[in-house]
């Protein structure tokens, strides 16, 4: 399992070898911080397009999905997807989005999701630089037509990285509005001059669990 996983300029050296062969290379990326049945039936379908398939997963650092994520560090991550039998490699990104994974692997195919495949509501404005890059080194893109689930969403649902009221406040808000109309919002809000008079105060919260009270003393146990 471990000898799939390579780094940015391992993967280039690896993959020329089987790239001579006449071997057709498949790329998907992304942060996969809950691995899920909409991921392995993605790579399985990936797989189909070529003869070795490399995943390359965004580090943690460049990860912006919310409070608590990734759920699953880097390195849990890379094991995870290294560990499915339709990968042939993983490879940790050094950057926020694919691009020098792309130039790095220079596929033959580089394959998305089909939530992907409408540019206009891609959310991550990457998908077009993506394209381009991929065709630049003679590869095509392919977005997948099959079952979607969100990681974001399953780990929002069963995983408690925020309180009830942000919860709360949150589906408020995703009734209220799509993700299209507050991507606008912000987007209107990003060219104006604010001026801020006095301090900042940002406050930092961290929930635990009540465990109990020291039998000796007035102290409160949290986990």
């Amino acid at each position: 399992m471990y000898n799939k996983i390579k780094s940015l300029e391992e993967i280039g050296k690896v993959l020329k070898k089987h790239k001579k062969k006449g071997e057709k290379v498949v790329h998907c990326h992304g942060v996969f911080d809950l691995l899920h049945p909409g991921h392995i039936r993605h790579f399985k379908e990936a797989k189909k397009k070529g003869d070795k398939l490399v995943v390359s997963i965004t580090p943690d650092k460049f990860v912006n999905k919310g409070p608590g994520r990734p759920a699953f560090n880097e390195k849990l991550r890379l094991e995870s997807i290294a560990a499915l039998s339709s990968v042939d490699y993983v490879v940790m990104n050094n950057s926020k989005d694919a691009i020098n994974a792309i130039r790095s692997i220079k596929p033959d195919f580089y394959v998305k999701g089909k939530e992907y495949k409408d540019a206009k509501k891609d959310i991550t404005g990457k998908i077009i630089d993506e394209e381009r890059e991929v065709r630049t080194n003679g590869g095509q893109i392919y977005f997948t037509d099959d079952i979607v689930f969100s990681s974001s969403s399953l780990i929002n649902k069963y995983v408690e990285p925020i309180s009830e009221e942000a919860k709360s406040f949150i589906e408020k808000l995703k009734v209220r509005y799509s993700v299209e109309q507050i991507v606008e919002k912000i987007k209107k809000i990003s060219s104006l001059k604010v001026l801020i008079i006095g301090d900042a105060i940002i406050d930092e919260y961290q929930y635990v669990d009540l465990l109990g009270q020291s039998a000796k003393g007035q102290h409160l146990v949290a986990s």
